[in-house]
């Protein structure tokens, strides 16, 4: 019997994965207690509609391969300018850079906690002190 994962275990998977593959300002949203149909969204940028495709392939690859995850349906994916990856209980939403200066989705959750996703002695994790 294969064991349900853990939501923030899927969401810092995602996010890792959309780094791994080049995307930029990558963030994980618990919007859990705001939203209430899913717990986390996972919000990434990629420069060009090429980088949107590839980092969108990356995050389903690496939810499938490490834990049997497949998206319940994705949008977006044909125009390659903010496509939304639905996994039930994590929304990953993966915007061409342009798109997402416009939408600034992540201003409707402002009062949302941010998790943190990166491993411990991440660059973007020193503070330089």
């Amino acid at each position: 019997m294969t064991s349900v994962p853990e939501p923030l275990d899927l969401a810092v998977a995602a996010a890792r994965a959309a780094d791994a593959k080049g995307a930029t300002d990558v963030v994980v949203i618990d919007v859990g207690d705001v939203l209430g149909i899913c717990s986390h969204f996972v919000i990434c940028s990629a420069s060009n509609p090429i980088l949107v495709k590839a980092v969108t392939e990356a995050i389903e690859d690496r939810l499938r391969e490490d834990f049997g995850q497949k998206p319940r349906s994705v949008e977006g994916a044909d125009g390659r300018r903010w496509v939304l990856l639905d996994f039930a209980d994590i929304v990953v939403h993966v915007f061409h850079a342009e798109e997402r200066d416009y939408y600034r989705i992540e201003r409707l959750y402002s009062d949302a906690p941010k998790v943190e996703w990166r491993p411990e002695g991440h660059p973007e994790l020193t503070t330089g002190d």
